[in-house]
Order: C-alpha cells, then sequence, then structure tokens
C-alpha cells in the first residue's frame, strides 16, 4: 500500500502531466491572434520632407512593410498643378517605391503631394490616412492655411471626392479664369465635407470648389457643379469658409425642331428654360388648339397642337435676348391614340384625390357621361378637371373611410387637343384607406421667415406635399401613410415659389435650403409634433 506521502507525490506529479499535455495542446491550436489594425509607416523620404531648394525628379519613399498604392489618379492631389500626374513604380506592393515627375517645376514654389488615402499595408488594408509630402523650389516652406467645409445646396447629402480650388488674384485676375486656367491650389475633401488647403502664400486669392467629371481643374458649366466664396479672401485669416455647391443652368440655345409624331413637335434646348417661349407664326383656323410642356430631364419642349392643313409650321423661339426662327415640316409621323390610366392600385389615400393620366394633351371632358359609384350602387356627386399641365383628370368628392368606389367613363367622355376621344367604357374600381391606418405630423417652427417653403419629402427625396409659409409659424401634414419622411426648408428670396441655383459670374448664390437633421417616421394613428428653429 502507498504511504500518505506516497500518494500526495503520486498525485502531484498526475495533476502537472495533465497541466503539461493541456498547454501542450492548446500551443497547437491556431488562434489567429490580434488583428492588426497598424497603418503602415514611412521610414524614409529622399529628399526628406520639406526639402528645400529641390531640384530633381525622383522621389523615393521607404516603407516598414508591404503596401499598395490604391486608386492613385483620384487620390494623389498636388499643388499647385502638375500638367500630368507624377509615375510611381512598382504598381504592385513593395516596400520602396519612386515617384518620377514629369513636369519642369516653378522656381520658389511650395509644393505639397497629399496622397489622401490611397496607402495601404498589403495583408491587412490598413490605411495611411492624408499622408502628405512637401518641398519647396526655393529657400522657405510656405506655411498658411485655409479651411472650411463644403455641402451640396439643394441636396441632403454631398459628394465625395469635391476639389476645393484658390486662385491668385493677381494684377491679371479675372473671374473668367476658372473657366481657362488651372488654380494655384488644390485640395480634396475625399470622402468627407471638410478641406484644408496647406503650404499657401500670403496674399489675395478666389475660393471654389468643384465636383468635376473630367478631373482637370477647369470649370465646365455643363457637367461640374460648382459653389464660390463671393468675395476675395486675404491670407493669412483665421476665419474658416463654407462653400454650397450647385449645379448653374447652361447658357440658353435652342435646337432645331423636329416632328415626333403627327400633331407632336420636339423642341430641344440647353439651359434654363423658366424664360423660353414658343411663338407660332404660321396663320391657323380659329378652332386652332395648342399646348406646350417641359421634359426638364431631357431638355426638351413638347409642343402639341390639333391638326391643320399646312405641311409646314414656323416659329419664333426666344429666351430673354435670345431669338431665333424655325421652320418644321410636318404629317409624315404617324399619329399616336389617346391613352388613358390610373394612378395607383386599387387604393386610395384618403388626402389624395382619384386621378386618370393621359399620353396626349387634353382639351375637354363631359362629367355628363361619367359616374361615380358608392358600393358599385350609390351614384355620388363628384367634380373633376383637367390639370394645368393637361396630363391628368383630377377626380374629387367627399371620402369615406375604408370604402369601395366604381368610376364609370362611357365613350368619347374625355377628349385631348388632337380630337381623339376614348372609345370604349372605361371603369376603374378603387377602396379607400381607414383613418386609424394614416398618421399627421405638425411642424412648428421658430423665427421663420415669410418666404419659406416648407416640402415634405419621402426617405428616397420625392415630393410629397409643399406649404408656403407666408406669416405662419406652424404647419400641418395630415392624413399621411406610415413611412419615413424628411422636411426641407427652402429660403425663397425671390418669392417665385421655387428653388434658384446659383451663377457664379453673376455672383449669385444658390437660395438656402435646411434639412431637418432627422428622418421623422409617421405612425399609424399617431400624432406626431415636431419643433425646429430656423436660426
Amino acid at each position: 500500500m502507498f504511504s500518505m506521502k506516497r500518494l500526495l507525490i503520486f498525485l502531484m506529479i498526475l495533476s502537472t502531466s495533465q497541466l503539461f499535455f493541456q498547454n501542450c495542446a492548446k500551443r497547437g491550436r491556431p488562434t489567429g491572434g490580434a488583428k492588426d489594425t497598424i497603418p503602415p509607416i514611412v521610414i524614409s523620404m529622399n529628399p526628406p520632407d520639406k526639402n528645400l531648394n529641390f531640384n530633381t525628379n525622383k522621389i523615393k519613399l521607404k516603407f516598414d512593410e508591404y503596401v499598395l498604392f490604391k486608386d492613385i489618379a483620384n487620390q494623389l492631389v498636388v499643388s499647385p498643378p502638375l500638367k500630368t500626374l507624377p509615375q510611381l513604380t512598382p504598381m504592385g506592393a513593395s516596400k520602396e517605391f519612386i515617384l518620377t515627375l514629369n513636369d519642369t517645376l516653378k522656381p520658389n514654389t511650395t509644393y505639397t503631394f497629399d496622397f489622401g488615402n490611397s496607402i495601404t499595408d498589403f495583408n491587412e488594408g490598413n490605411k495611411l490616412e492624408r499622408f502628405k509630402y512637401v518641398f519647396s523650389t526655393g529657400n522657405f516652406i510656405d506655411s498658411l492655411t485655409l479651411k472650411g467645409t463644403v455641402s451640396d445646396a439643394l441636396e441632403r447629402k454631398t459628394d465625395k471626392n469635391i476639389v476645393v480650388l484658390l486662385y491668385d488674384a493677381n494684377e491679371s485676375f479675372q473671374d473668367s479664369i476658372i473657366y481657362r486656367k488651372k488654380p494655384n491650389y488644390i485640395a480634396s475633401t475625399l470622402d468627407s465635407t471638410a478641406f484644408s488647403l496647406n503650404n499657401l502664400k500670403a496674399g489675395k486669392y478666389l475660393l471654389i470648389a468643384l465636383k468635376e467629371k473630367n478631373s482637370n481643374f477647369i470649370f465646365n458649366p455643363k457637367s461640374d457643379k460648382i459653389g464660390f466664396v463671393p468675395h476675395l479672401i486675404t491670407l493669412p485669416t483665421d476665419s474658416s469658409f463654407h462653400i454650397p455647391l450647385y449645379k448653374e443652368y447652361d447658357a440658353f440655345k435652342a435646337n432645331q425642331p423636329t416632328e415626333f409624331k403627327q400633331g407632336q413637335l420636339i423642341f430641344g434646348f440647353e439651359g434654363n428654360p423658366e424664360d423660353m417661349k414658343v411663338q407660332l407664326l404660321t396663320k391657323t383656323p380659329e378652332d386652332f388648339k395648342s399646348h406646350i410642356g417641359f421634359d426638364k430631364k431631357k431638355d426638351t419642349l413638347y409642343y402639341w397642337h390639333s391638326p391643320i392643313r399646312s405641311d409646314s409650321l414656323s416659329f419664333e423661339v426666344s429666351h430673354q435676348n435670345y431669338i431665333k426662327k424655325y421652320t418644321v415640316k410636318i404629317g409624315k409621323a404617324k399619329k399616336d391614340s389617346l391613352q388613358i390610366g390610373s394612378i395607383g392600385s386599387g387604393m386610395l389615400h384618403l388626402r389624395d384625390p382619384f386621378k386618370l393620366t393621359s399620353n396626349i394633351p387634353l382639351d375637354k371632358i363631359d362629367l355628363s357621361n361619367i359616374k361615380l359609384f358608392e358600393k358599385d350602387t350609390i351614384t355620388i356627386p363628384f367634380t373633376a378637371h383637367i390639370s394645368e399641365k393637361k396630363d391628368e383628370v383630377i377626380f374629387d368628392f367627399e371620402k369615406k373611410q375604408f370604402t369601395g368606389y366604381k368610376l364609370r367613363i362611357q365613350p368619347k367622355s374625355i377628349i385631348d387637343i388632337l380630337g381623339n376621344s376614348n372609345k370604349n367604357i372605361l371603369n376603374y374600381q378603387f377602396i379607400t384607406g381607414q383613418t386609424d391606418n394614416y398618421g399627421n405630423l405638425t411642424i412648428n417652427l421658430n423665427n421663420a421667415k415669410p418666404s419659406i417653403i416648407v416640402e415634405l419629402l419621402t426617405e428616397a427625396g420625392q415630393l410629397v406635399e409643399q406649404v408656403f409659409l407666408n406669416n405662419k409659424q406652424s404647419v400641418e401634414f395630415k392624413v399621411l401613410p406610415p413611412a419615413k419622411y424628411l422636411i426641407r426648408f427652402i429660403d425663397d428670396k425671390n418669392n417665385n415659389k421655387k428653388w434658384d441655383t446659383g451663377n457664379y459670374l453673376k455672383k449669385i448664390q444658390p437660395e438656402n435650403i435646411i434639412y431637418y437633421p432627422k428622418l421623422i417616421e409617421v405612425r399609424a394613428n399617431w400624432d406626431i409634433i415636431e419643433t425646429f428653429s430656423l436660426l
């Protein structure tokens, strides 16, 4: 038999052996360790950073690990700008890189190479954010800084990679320089809305921001968004600047009109259509009818007209100081047939009128041949009218909640300006919602100007309702379907009932827009009250 002492020794040896084998087993299991989150480090630069009297065309960068340069064509910003981007070798992963400059550098100038977020380590993709390399071709480094933010003047979200440009306002400076020459200094917001222009000289400057399509640092009104500070900036300054971006209207220009379909002409144009006028010069009979409609997304004006015995029509197109005459051959295109449809899928919200749509501008409706039934059998009174754009018939009646309705339209009741009418009986059935399925939203405002326009938008940005504030300090949106909504406030300074964009050469800023800072969720059978200060 074991003695008590020997038993204790045996148990200690057994316990130690188990612990040893457990530790050995643990060492054999792959755990992966902690994830590498440390960005790469630049361990040498040749010539060194902030080098004076720079006189070489090659810059050597060495890192502590293998790195990649991603999207360097868009991420790298050189200020002042070069005609061509430097050449980087190698293009793949490496610890050492050479940047070859292909341009002649300006004398006595401080250059900043902002690599943005292009440098990442090879294994984990950790970014070396906003790495900059600075040198001077003279005997000192310029050290002034200019900071600020940008935003989209119209949209809730601001584009990424906005370039901010600074032009020296010297003796030969003209506002039109942004259409012709590259700036003296450049910065980029990358994926933020903030910018910082560094290593600047003292002086007076023009400050603008661009969302470019061609990335050439030259303003192209047809494709680029622009923002500007309306006065010259004197450096040094402690001020920070905010720049709203907007899309300008192009200079107005009309194109040769063409016949698209019988009774429908297309006038293409460039620029703001607001003051565009189309006057028919051809003599027409007394019963001649016409209608003009715009498709602003396609920069197109549609001219619809009733049948006429002529092989051509002559027009004068004018826009402020622009006047031009055109003649259009007609009669060769096919005639379109009238197509009537309904909006929605059988459900009519209590806040909405019932609408029918038309593919051809409408001329008149015969209400005596139209009946509206409640629960299929009970005729009820209603009114109907053609919309201002002549593309809808709008029916108004006293709606009851959760009730079925039927609309019956006899042939030849709806007539368009071409003389077409509905050939068959049209039947439409729909049902209204219940009051408990909707919510109400009230916006109480502090310090609101009479010129404010309040717009209710869907989460996707589609307009639901527009209210002109006048002298009110409260807005109600009633019987809203449950959803998330945006609220937009427009300072309509010129009281033309719409938002106006800016104009750089005229030094007109876009009208100010403020978004309510959060989405508002409207729930069924809820009354939501929000308070907001516009100061």
